[in-house]
C-alpha cells in the first residue's frame, strides 16, 4: 500500500538551501523493486521506507503487515521500534545540555553520574571517561550488543545499583571505537541528572514535539495498539511474536518508537542544518550543532563496501561520530548513517548532506536491517542524475577578485601583476615564473580563459581553460590576510 505525506506539514528546508533534485516515477519505481526484493528475500512480514529530498517525503511505501494476526497493512503511520537509531536523539540531546552550558563533552562522565566516581580503571594510567568518550563509543567499554539490546526493561534503581557496583573494562578509555549500548544509557542517566527530567521527557519536550513528531516516543504501551508493528522473529521457517519490552533506562540507547511520517521530519530537520549559511535559525538546536554529529572521531576504518550492493569495487574510510557513523563512499561521497537491530526490529537511516537526501527503512523482524536496500536506492538515484550537490560552496568576493589576478597574470606572463603573499617569490622567483607559464603558452597556444572558477572553499578555487591545442587547468589559493594576496598559483598542461 503507497502512502504519499502530506508535504506541506513537514519541516521546510530553511530558505536560501539548494534544492535536491526531485526523483522521477521511474527512479522511484526501482527503489519500489529494491525494496519489495530485499523484504521478500528477508522474510519481513512488515516494512516501511521513505525518500526525502529538497526537505520533503517525495516518497514513501508500506509493504506486508503491521500485525500477523490482524492483518492490518504497514502505513506510514505505523509505529516501528527503530531500536540504535534512537542513539542519534541521545547524542543531539547531550549536545543542546552543552549548547545550554549545562555540560562539557570534555568533563569527567562522573561530574554527572555520580556512581562512577568509585569506578576502578583497568590501568593506573588510565584517563577518566568523559562525556565525549561516551558519545562516540571511546570509553573503554566491551561491545555489548547480544547483552545490551536484552537490558531495555532495567528500571532506574537497577541500573543505579549496577554503575554504583562497577563495570570491567576492555581497554583503557580512548585508545579505540567500541560500541557501547552501556556508554548511550550511560548519557541517557547524564541528560535525566543534567536536565532535572527523565532523558524521555527532556527529548520528547526538547527535540521531538518541535519538530511535530507527535506519534514518537519510547513507552510502546502507551502508543495507539492499532497502528503498532509488532515485532517477529524468523526461525523454523516461520515467524513467531517477539515479547514486547517495556520502556526503561536503557531506552536511551535503543528505546524510539516511530512512524515513517515522523521520522521524515527527523531526517528533514538534520539535512536542513547543511550547508553553513546566513539564514535564520528555525530549528529546536542550531544548525552548527547539528553539523557536529557527523564530526567522526580519531579512529577511523577502511572496509570495502559490500560486494552485493553492486558497482565497482569501492573502499570506504569509516569513522563513528556522535549518534552516527560517517563514512566516505567512492560513488555518492559523504553517507551520515545508523542502523538499528533489536529483538523484532530492524532499521536504517542514510543522510548524503552534501545532497539534500535521505533514504530510512523500519522492519518488523529481529535485526533485519535494510542497510543493502538502502545503499541500492541511493545508487540508483545517483544513477539517475536525481543526486544533485545541494550544497555547493559559492565564489566568494575574495576568490573572485584572487581569479581575477590569476587571469592577469597569465594574460600578462607575469606573475608580479597579482597581489602576492610574502611566500610565492620566495618560492619560486618571478624569472622562472615567467618562463614556466610562456613553456605552457607555447604548448597549448591561446587560451579564452573565461570559464569560472571552482571554489573548493572561500579561500581557493580550481579552473580550467579551453585553449588552441590543449586544455589549462590551475589553481589559485589566497593566503590567510585581509588583504587579497595569493598564497599559491599553478597553471598546468592538462593531460588525456
Amino acid at each position: 500500500m503507497e502512502i504519499r505525506a502530506a508535504l506541506a506539514s513537514l519541516f521546510l528546508l530553511a530558505a536560501g538551501q539548494a534544492h535536491a533534485a526531485a526523483p522521477s516515477p521511474q527512479t522511484l519505481a526501482e527503489v519500489d523493486r529494491i525494496f519489495a526484493d530485499w523484504g521478500l528475500s528477508a522474510h519481513a512480514p512488515g516494512l516501511v521506507y521513505g525518500v526525502v529530498a529538497d526537505g520533503k517525503l517525495v516518497h514513501v511505501k508500506g509493504l506486508g503487515a503491521q500485525d500477523l494476526d490482524t492483518k492490518a497493512p504497514v502505513t506510514a503511520d505505523s509505529l516501528f521500534r527503530i531500536a540504535s537509531m534512537s542513539k542519534a536523539f541521545t547524542a543531539l540531546a547531550i549536545l543542546k545540555l552543552r549548547d545550554e552550558g549545562k555540560l562539557s563533552l570534555e568533563a569527567p562522565a562522573e561530574n554527572y553520574v555520580p556512581e562512577l566516581k568509585t569506578w576502578r580503571y583497568p590501568t593506573a594510567d588510565s584517563p577518566k571517561i568523559t562525556v565525549r568518550n561516551l558519545i562516540t563509543h571511546t570509553a573503554g567499554f566491551v561491545e555489548d550488543n547480544p547483552w545490551g539490546d536484552r537490558q531495555q526493561v532495567m528500571s532506574e534503581a537497577e541500573f543505579t545499583s549496577y554503575l554504583a557496583g562497577g563495570v570491567p573494562f576492555s581497554r583503557a578509555p580512548g585508545l579505540a571505537m567500541e560500541y557501547s549500548n552501556l556508554g548511550y544509557a550511560t548519557l541517557g542517566r547524564i541528560i535525566t541528572n543534567v536536565s532535572g527530567k527523565p532523558y524521555q521527557d527532556y527529548i520528547r519536550e526538547e527535540i521531538m514535539r518541535p519538530l511535530g513528531m507527535t506519534s514518537t516516543g519510547y513507552d510502546i504501551f502507551a502508543s495507539p495498539k492499532g497502528r503498532r508493528a509488532i515485532g517477529y522473529r524468523w526461525q523454523d521457517n516461520g515467524w513467531t511474536r517477539e515479547p514486547d519490552m517495556k520502556d526503561g533506562t536503557f531506552g536511551a540507547m535503543g528505546g524510539v518508537e516511530t512512524s515513517a511520517n515522523d521520522y521524515a521530519r527527523w531526517v528533514s530537520f538534520l539535512l536542513s542544518a547543511w550547508p553553513a549559511r546566513d539564514d535564520a535559525e528555525t530549528g529546536p538546536l542550531r544548525r552548527s550543532t547539528v553539523r557536529e554529529i557527523a564530526t567522526g572521531s580519531n579512529f577511523v576504518a577502511g572496509r570495502m563496501r559490500q560486494a552485493s550492493v553492486g558497482g565497482a569495487p569501492c573502499r570506504q574510510a569509516v569513522a563513528y561520530a556522535m549518534g552516527w557513523s560517517t563514512i566516505d563512499d567512492c560513488d555518492l561521497g559523504q553517507i551520515v548513517t545508523h542502523s538499528g537491530g533489536y529483538p523484532g526490529y530492524g532499521s536504517i537511516v542514510m543522510l548524503l548532506p552534501a545532497k539534500g537526501v535521505g533514504v530510512f527503512a523500519f522492519a518488523s523482524r529481529t535485526y533485519a536491517g535494510p542497510t543493502l536496500p538502502a545503499l541500492r536506492s541511493l545508487l540508483a538515484l545517483q544513477g539517475a542524475g536525481a543526486l544533485k550537490d545541494a550544497s555547493a560552496t559559492p565564489v566568494s568576493d575574495g576568490l573572485s577578485q584572487a581569479y581575477e589576478a590569476a587571469k592577469a597574470v597569465w594574460r600578462a606572463g607575469d606573475i608580479e601583476k597579482a597581489p602576492l603573499a610574502n611566500n610565492l617569490l620566495l618560492d619560486r622567483d618571478a624569472p622562472r615564473w615567467k618562463r614556466l607559464i610562456a613553456d605552457v603558452k607555447a604548448e597549448v597556444g591561446a587560451c579564452r580563459a573565461d570559464e569560472p572558477v571552482r571554489p573548493l572553499s572561500a579561500m581557493e578555487g580550481r579552473f580550467t581553460w579551453t585553449c588552441e591545442r590543449g586544455r589549462v587547468t590551475g589553481r589559485v589559493q589566497r593566503a590567510p590576510t585581509q588583504k587579497v594576496e595569493i598564497q599559491a598559483l599553478e597553471f598546468t598542461v592538462a593531460q588525456p
